[in-house]
């Protein structure tokens, strides 16, 4: 029996290791649709409203239908229902929305749940290796062109990929984007946050980078708990005068980063308390209050 989930926009369940799309799907032929990818933890899926949110700004910016944000909840309860009834483990959830069939047709919704990738686990434990690629465009490139759809989580993955392989090859686990002006900007699959004592600083999304989920439910606890929570500009420089950095998404919650294009960074003394809080931010109900 696989080990994965597969349920479409339907609410039909299917087997995950029989094939579910059309060969001319947008989503294959193009990278043409959105997603969006959730943690499963003690039984929930976590963060789903704030996803949810972020997948219909999505749709919009890629001209697709409004998604019914009802159908997609009853979607991911039933992904998760099907999860809990094979295993208590975390799973990775992801929601994926494309523009349907290249011959007409409509939208293709589904969801899938999988096992997390053994990389997760070491990264929260142990932090990263990073090194900084340049992205190739400017900050005001997104306001400039937001036909490039830099606020939207596409399915065109394949620059993220690259950047990946290329950062093992040369024997680092992740990679920070920096602008054409030597601005950070974002991972290929994280936000960046640094830290000053109290204070938390992560790149505005102005600057074409995804607003991040997690990020923003780290920032509303932080602040309860007397955190300064900030966006603004971080160069490469602030990296590694930074008492911290940090890799934060909605998977690997919390990674820091431990060495940065072969120097090695500080450890915050707050390092304890900084995953703490991104676990409390992303197991808590949304719109719940924080105790300070």
């Amino acid at each position: 029996m696989s080990d994965r989930v597969v349920v479409t926009l339907d609410g039909q369940v299917h087997d995950a290791d029989q094939p579910l799309l059309c060969a001319d799907d947008l989503a294959a032929v193009r990278g043409d649709g959105i997603f969006e990818t959730l943690l499963i933890r003690d039984g929930a899926a976590c963060g789903v409203e704030r996803h949810l949110t972020r997948l219909a700004a999505s749709a919009r910016a890629l001209d697709l239908p409004e998604p019914d944000l009802d159908d997609w909840r009853l979607v991911i309860g039933l992904a998760v229902d099907e999860w809990v009834r094979k295993t208590r483990s975390e799973g990775a959830l992801r929601v994926v929305l494309s523009r349907g069939r290249e011959s007409g047709g409509g939208p293709t919704g589904y969801a899938t749940v999988g096992p997390l990738h053994e990389r997760v686990a070491k990264a929260r434990a142990e932090g990263v290796s990073a090194m900084t690629l340049g992205r190739g465009y400017s900050v005001d490139f997104a306001a400039a062109a937001p036909w490039q759809l830099m606020s939207a989580k596409t399915l065109s993955y394949a620059t993220n990929m690259a950047a990946l392989r290329h950062a093992a090859q040369q024997g680092a686990d992740e990679v920070i984007y920096t602008s054409n002006e030597g601005q950070v900007l974002e991972g290929p699959r994280s936000t960046v946050v640094i830290s000053r004592g109290k204070t938390l600083i992560t790149p505005p999304v102005e600057h074409g980078i995804l607003a991040g989920t997690t990020v923003d439910a780290l920032f509303d606890v932080a602040t309860a708990k007397g955190y300064t929570c900030e966006k603004a500009n971080i160069f490469p420089a602030d990296l590694i005068a930074a008492e911290g950095v940090w890799l934060i998404s909605s998977i690997t919650l919390a990674a820091r980063v431990v060495t940065l294009n072969g120097v090695t960074l500080a450890t915050p003394d707050n390092a304890d308390d900084i995953r703490s809080m991104v676990d409390f931010a992303i197991e808590r109900g949304e719109g719940d209050t924080v105790d300070a």
